[in-house]
């Protein structure tokens, strides 16, 4: 079970390092709601990794052999590799050029109008269905079920790398409920720094992370 986190850890922290949701709930700590919408929107990505895990390791149950390395988990690996790989692509190439301010999705100004259940949604819609959150938990999963272990061990072992990739949102979220008002300068100045660097800090860590994918794929296809 070690070896299954270990393996998996570096795709958690990809997970973890979201710019867009981290800035999603920030602003969500700075409505009048805060305290209700800031717990709910982590809640719904925590719960929507789940989904996604629990549906990939039921599938690679019937096909994983606990003797050796599933030659599945290779050809995984590679697609999802250079579906990565392409999302750097797309987003170093969409990066903003000459000081120009990176555009923010549209929904963020309507967070101060946002209850519970929409911020639960949302929260779960970016972890599970944002194409980059996605691949990488497919990724995670995959790479857990691919070591063999038991159906429980699996389970332990995905939910770590669920709670290391929720972590970048769950930081924030106790920042606010610590330090109460004297977390806001702080919060404002991440926000800024994440929305200014987010195309260029999404390129970089699916860069990493799809090589990785493929070097990990050519080593058990060859």
């Amino acid at each position: 079970m070690g070896e299954a986190i270990g393996q998996s850890l570096a795709t958690a922290v990809g997970v973890a390092v979201s710019p867009i949701p981290i800035i999603a709930v920030v602003l969500m700590l700075t409505t009048p709601r805060a305290r209700v919408n800031g717990p709910a929107f982590v809640l719904g990505w925590l719960i929507a990794l789940g989904v996604v895990g629990a549906v990939v390791l039921a599938l690679a149950a019937p096909v994983t052999d606990a003797s050796s390395t599933p030659s599945w988990a290779g050809w995984v690996k590679l697609i999802l590799g250079l579906l990565v790989l392409l999302v750097a692509v797309r987003q170093f190439r969409g990066r903003p050029r000459d000081g120009a301010e990176a555009p923010t999705p549209s929904w963020m100004n309507a967070i101060d109008r946002f209850g519970a259940g929409r911020s639960l949604g949302m929260g779960a819609a970016l972890a599970g269905a944002n194409p980059k959150n996605l691949l990488l938990a497919v990724a995670g999963a995959s790479t857990i079920a691919q070591t063999g272990i038991t159906t429980g061990q699996q389970a332990i072992a995905y939910s770590v790398f669920a709670v290391v990739g929720t972590l970048g949102l769950a930081i924030p979220l106790a920042l606010f409920f610590v330090l109460g008002k004297r977390s806001a300068e702080l919060l404002a100045n991440l926000k800024d720094w994440l929305a200014g660097h987010n195309a260029v800090i999404m390129s970089v860590l699916c860069l990493v992370i799809g090589v990785k994918l493929l070097g990990d794929a050519l080593t058990i296809l060859w």
